[in-house]
């Protein structure tokens, strides 16, 4: 997922400069106090390192969970089988678009999915995509060889019958070959066969997201370079997607959560997201108008985000949502797992997010989001269409 500044680059600078420094900011001074007041089981968390990956390690945990939550075993799956399967779709679409289609890292929450029901799904153990000499994913070369291939294929008048093989050895090369056969507690399973086995049907699983670009009540293509599938998501008001999410956490569904981090509100080291209120100078007098006049537009901005604890937010409407969308300042960026809500010290109510960027942060690789950060920068949300309350799954049509 992808913008301004891209989710891998921001990936790769936290977990190398968590790499270089083993400093782990204390609970204690970042001003905040969290209470976990609800909690849905979750397995643990993963590192996608230096990948721009972050959409399969959402949706792979979040189907972990609902495994789990239907009663079976807490799994470690593996995303890289759903990753190249990604990279090779994606490459064929690209070449059928002349060059015109989205050939990143990035993909979106209907992803997974995608690649479970039409590919299956395999154990961790049984395909790591680790075939390249590291101990953690980076696919910071292997990014760089598909785009420069498929360019060169893209660029010849007539495409050979070769290039799909030359994708794949690519592919196998650098993330090893698929496995055609593997075994699971002495039972042997296909991937397809494996898929079937976990239980989990994907059309239960519904993408929603809330804009007044399109009518509300129907689906439609959102429009982000990582929704490669053209993939079709339920429209509904804004307080009706919050709705959802509070429904689901309540009643132990987990959610997969696609928003927008780049916001200098969010503070993963210090494990927390909010959206401050702006200042402005008519809220203030005397000497702190005769300093704030003074100080440079960006002087005043890290006064805005040097938050030291709970801080009054903005105040987040359908219209003000809408309008950070269509000015490009909430754009497609990360896709994490909500597991949770929480409190802080003042009673401000907070979503508890499960993370792909390791363990080595303050909560052990969770973060917690302000209810105002959540309504402003959520792009979508993957639930199971049973914790959807009814009279909204009505309006829906679902």
């Amino acid at each position: 997922m992808n913008k301004k500044l891209s989710i891998l680059a921001i990936s790769a600078a936290i977990c190398m400069s968590a790499a270089a420094d083993d400093k782990v900011v204390d609970p204690d001074s970042t001003g905040f106090k969290f209470t976990d007041i609800k909690l849905v089981p979750t397995t643990s968390v993963k590192d996608q390192n230096k990948s721009g990956t972050c959409w399969c390690f959402a949706g792979t945990s979040y189907f972990e969970d609902e495994i789990m939550r239907n009663g079976g075993d807490s799994l470690d799956l593996s995303e890289m089988f759903t990753v190249r399967y990604c990279y090779l779709d994606k490459a064929r679409k690209y070449l059928r678009m002349q060059g015109h289609g989205n050939l990143s890292a990035g993909g979106s929450i209907l992803d997974v999915p995608y690649v479970w029901e039409r590919y299956g799904a395999v154990p961790e153990d049984a395909y790591t995509g680790l075939n390249y000499g590291e101990p953690k994913h980076d696919h910071s070369e292997l990014d760089g060889v598909i785009s420069g291939y498929m360019k060169a294929v893209v660029s010849n008048k007539k495409v050979s019958t070769a290039w799909e093989e030359g994708l794949n050895g690519i592919l196998d090369a650098y993330l090893g070959k698929v496995p055609e056969q593997f075994t699971v507690n002495g039972k042997s399973y296909t991937p397809k066969s494996y898929a079937e086995s976990l239980g989990l049907k994907m059309n239960d699983y519904i993408p929603v997201t809330s804009f007044t670009h399109q009518p509300f009540y129907t689906a439609f293509g959102l429009e982000l370079a990582d929704n490669w599938l053209w993939g079709q998501y339920n429209n509904v008001p804004l307080d009706e997607l919050k709705a959802i999410v509070d429904n689901a956490i309540d009643n132990g569904y987990s959610v997969v959560w696609a928003a927008d981090v780049s916001e200098k509100g969010f503070k993963w080291r210090k494990g927390y997201a909010v959206m401050p209120e702006l200042k402005s100078e008519k809220d203030m007098e005397g000497t702190e108008l005769s300093r704030w006049v003074q100080l440079s537009d960006k002087d005043r901005e890290d006064e805005q985000y040097d938050i030291k604890g709970p801080v009054a937010e903005q105040k987040i409407t359908q219209e003000s949502r809408q309008q950070m969308f269509d000015r490009m300042e909430t754009t497609d960026d990360h896709g994490m797992v909500i597991v949770g809500r929480a409190t802080d010290q003042e009673g401000n109510r907070y979503y508890k997010v499960k993370n792909s960027w390791d363990t080595n942060q303050v909560y052990n690789g969770y973060f917690y989001v302000s209810e105002p950060y959540f309504l402003a920068k959520t792009m979508s949300i993957l639930v199971n269409r049973n914790a959807i309350p009814k009279g909204i799954a009505k309006k829906m049509n679902i």
